[in-house]
């Protein structure tokens, strides 16, 4: 690694350019574009990312810091927040997601054989989606109530390594039951969700492709016992039955049979308390226990790193760039993770690259808190002053 180079532009390297290159110009993003090229806007929005930047002035003043050094960070003039802020409006915001997918498919081909912490060969998917309140005044074209606005990204995330592989970006008033319909299911994956998407004509539909999925049981859900397993309830697992829908329209929507299981979870307020946990799922993709960690996993995997604090323009083109951004600055710190051979978790990886962007080390030793070795490796090498 070039220890010349700041760790902002050997991050940077790692991005595929020139797909990058061919992508902008498949949407005509530089054309009649004098400053500021969809290059440098990706790279000021990145560094905006990755230092949790505030606001457009926040980017210029801290980019403008550093003057000297914005050349060496692929800058070919100063970033004025007006430029910045008319290329967010103008920029088709698909050359960024289509960036990002590209980034995605990297990432799983590198976290393929990643352990998910408990014994499992299928691949499991945690959908969720989270939703970002915004002013009615200000965003008027993201409907959610009389006198809200929101926008609502639904993620579709591989637990192994935590990737997303299908992210929705939408208004708030789409229900996350309909994210359904967007996806393609892959036969014999395993898809954790909440209770929120639990609508069985379309969990028919994942029985049917040869998917399996896990799902928190509503509390008027009307079925029936087919067989009950034994269980250890020392495990924390209460039951493990095959159960029959029992509804008129349920029944009639999801005529197989499916699984059910109840287990014990502490609470969050109160770790030392736990409160019974139901679920329905695809028949026997995994043990009860193992469901259970499934669970457990899918809620502490959320898009916690995609911290998005402001947005920097009010359209929609501004906020789904922004967006994308975002997400492919997580996913290049999680390929990056993974080439150099870091231990590190990313969002530590994220927290050292948040401070550290404009220093000049190799970026395997400023991730792995090797600088101070890098530093004495220099200079030992040289004579001793007060030689005795």
């Amino acid at each position: 690694m070039n220890s010349g180079k700041t760790l902002f532009a050997q991050l940077m390297d790692f991005l595929p350019w020139s797909t990058f290159t061919r992508i902008v110009s498949r949407y005509g993003g530089d054309w009649r574009v004098r400053t500021l090229s969809c290059a440098e806007q990706y790279r000021a929005m990145a560094f905006a990312q990755l230092t949790y930047r505030e606001s457009l002035r926040d980017i210029e003043t801290c980019l403008s810091a550093q003057a000297a050094k914005l050349y060496a960070m692929g800058f070919g003039d100063p970033v004025r927040r007006s430029t910045l802020a008319d290329a967010n409006e103008a920029r088709d915001w698909r050359i960024y997601a289509e960036l990002a997918q590209r980034l995605i498919v990297q990432a799983r081909r590198l976290y393929t054989n990643e352990d998910l912490g408990f014994d499992l060969a299928n691949t499991v998917y945690a959908l969720d989606s989270t939703t970002i309140d915004l002013c009615l005044a200000v965003f008027p074209w993201a409907h959610f109530r009389t006198t809200k606005a929101a926008v609502k990204m639904h993620t579709l995330l591989d637990l192994r390594g935590n990737i997303p592989s299908f992210i929705h970006v939408s208004d708030g008033k789409l229900h996350d039951v309909h994210a359904l319909d967007l996806l393609l299911p892959e036969a014999g994956a395993i898809y954790v969700m909440d209770r929120g998407y639990v609508d069985f004509a379309r969990l028919h539909g994942l029985h049917l492709a040869g998917a399996f999925f896990i799902t928190r049981a509503k509390s008027n859900m009307n079925a029936h016992r087919v067989y009950s397993a034994p269980t250890d309830r020392a495990t924390g697992i209460i039951c493990d039955q095959t159960i029959a829908l029992d509804g008129h329209y349920t029944g009639q929507h999801y005529p197989s049979t499916c699984g059910a299981s109840g287990c014990a979870m502490p609470s969050r307020e109160k770790p030392w308390c736990s409160s019974p946990i139901s679920s329905v799922c695809r028949p026997r993709p995994s043990a009860p226990s193992t469901r259970a960690d499934g669970r457990s996993s899918c809620s502490s995997s959320g898009s916690q790193h995609l911290r998005i604090k402001q947005f920097f323009g009010t359209s929609e083109n501004a906020v789904k760039t922004q967006i994308w951004i975002a997400v492919s600055v997580y996913v290049l710190v999680a390929i990056v993770k993974k080439r150099l051979k870091l231990e590190a978790s990313l969002y530590t990886l994220l927290q050292i690259l948040s401070v550290t962007l404009f220093e000049k080390l190799p970026l395997d030793q400023a991730l792995t808190h090797d600088a101070d070795k890098g530093v004495t490796s220099q200079i030992t090498n040289q004579l001793d002053l007060f030689a005795y």
